[in-house]
């Protein structure tokens, strides 16, 4: 080769392999608004799982079958519309000062006059409220009182959503979520610092629509080992990707801690192994869907596996990779012990990150059914001041990174320890 064609063939290469993954865009670019919360409405979900199949192209990381998606499907309650909620003679804010519970009914533009609930009569019982009349939505305080009482009172709360519409008043954080189902009348969560007096009435208009089999997807990537890849086992790396999307036209959560940065972690550790094949082990890359609406895609793909779980050496599930100023958790810890010294020692002896703490077994992430198949697994997620979760303030710019890069060094070696 000339030289001028050799320099410009290693350029290429640097180009192509010596700088790193930008993981700060890519995690940016998925809590921007065109991926409308990478949820349920205005393809959000859709949108991030083609983005992500790209990005696992660009890597070269290969299908299964000559595709990177998994479709399966869901039922799931949708707010793409109208969302307004006037309390008195104040709007209140979605997302700010009011939530729509996931479940909630559509409401057509209506006014409601509040009956507010006596907590004394309501923790007896609900008989007294009702039948209740279509105009009228009952207001149950649940903040200011003691442990044992405030479990009652969410009890009765949920009995009245059975036949009634319903405000909850909530001192607590504002937290979101995605339903598989729809129920009969419309709820909503307000917080009490929104109210400066005892409204009586109120007019809502809420668009709701419920979508019994809504397609998501998986999008799985494959890095074969170096050498006679059909025999040799697996290692699987996964992180979900889709969020909680939209409650109305304007109100969107981004999902950049949940799991905007899980995601770029993933992609981030997938250019790294693919830039020298393990000789050892396969690596296979899981982005799921629909883990908001209840580990949906994880729970999927462990019933329709691409190949046998049987194979898997070992799991690793990123979920929450924003922050890190306070170290990980290690949601699995004690189930397997050997593997949580391996990674506390590669960590005490390199010092990548503050803290590795162990936590036990949980069904709070995608690695729960693969472990439940008897796959090992580690669920890691870091720990930090970011609390934002499941909220609109969880947005890219909230991101510190403060550990994202080492945490990346100290998982790239840990995997490489197998």
């Amino acid at each position: 080769m000339r030289p001028a064609l050799s320099l410009c063939f290693c350029l290429q290469l640097f180009l192509c392999f010596g700088q790193q993954y930008p993981y700060r865009d890519i995690i940016t670019t998925l809590c921007s608004s065109s991926f409308a919360g990478r949820g349920y409405v205005e393809d959000g979900s859709t949108k991030g799982a083609n983005f992500i199949a790209a990005e696992f192209q660009k890597i070269g990381l290969q299908p299964f079958k000559k595709k990177f998606l998994q479709p399966f499907t869901l039922p799931v309650q949708t707010f793409p519309g109208a969302c307004t909620f006037v309390l008195g003679n104040d709007t209140l804010q979605p997302g700010v000062d009011y939530l729509a519970e996931p479940s909630s009914a559509g409401v057509q533009p209506q006014e409601y006059q509040l009956v507010y609930c006596n907590t004394a009569t309501l923790y007896r019982s609900i008989n007294a409220f009702k039948p209740c009349p279509k105009d009228r939505i009952l207001v149950v305080e649940t903040s200011g009182f003691g442990g044992d009482t405030n479990k009652i009172m969410l009890a009765r709360l949920q009995e009245l959503k059975q036949f009634a519409a319903t405000i909850e008043l909530t001192d607590k954080k504002l937290t979101w979520s995605v339903s598989q189902t729809a129920s009969p009348y419309p709820a909503f969560q307000v917080l009490a610092a929104s109210i400066v007096t005892r409204p009586q009435r109120a007019f809502i208009h809420l668009e709701s629509v419920f979508i019994p089999k809504f397609t998501a997807s998986n999008v799985i990537g494959y890095l074969p080992a170096a050498q006679k890849a059909t025999k040799k086992p697996y290692i699987v790396l996964t992180a979900h990707y889709d969020h909680l999307g939209k409650m109305g036209k304007a109100t969107c959560f981004p999902g950049a801690n949940d799991n905007a940065s899980g995601v770029g972690m993933l992609l981030y550790l997938a250019q790294e192994l693919s830039l020298k094949r393990d000789p050892n082990f396969n690596y296979v890359f899981i982005a799921f869907g629909a883990e908001e609406a209840g580990l949906v895609g994880s729970h999927y793909y462990v019933e329709h596996p691409l190949f046998d779980l049987k194979q898997i050496r070992f799991l690793l599930n990123t979920d929450i990779m924003g922050s890190g100023e306070e170290g990980i958790t290690v949601v699995n810890a004690t189930l397997f012990d050997k593997e949580f010294q391996q990674l506390k020692s590669i960590n005490e002896k390199g010092k990548y990150i503050s803290q590795v703490k162990s936590r036990g077994p949980a069904a709070n992430s995608d690695h729960y059914f693969f472990t439940e198949k008897g796959v090992p697994a580690f669920f890691v997620y870091t720990m930090g001041p970011n609390k934002h979760y499941h909220d609109i303030y969880d947005t890219a710019e909230e991101l510190s990174y403060a550990a994202f890069e080492p945490l990346a060094e100290l998982l790239l070696n840990f995997l490489r320890s197998f």
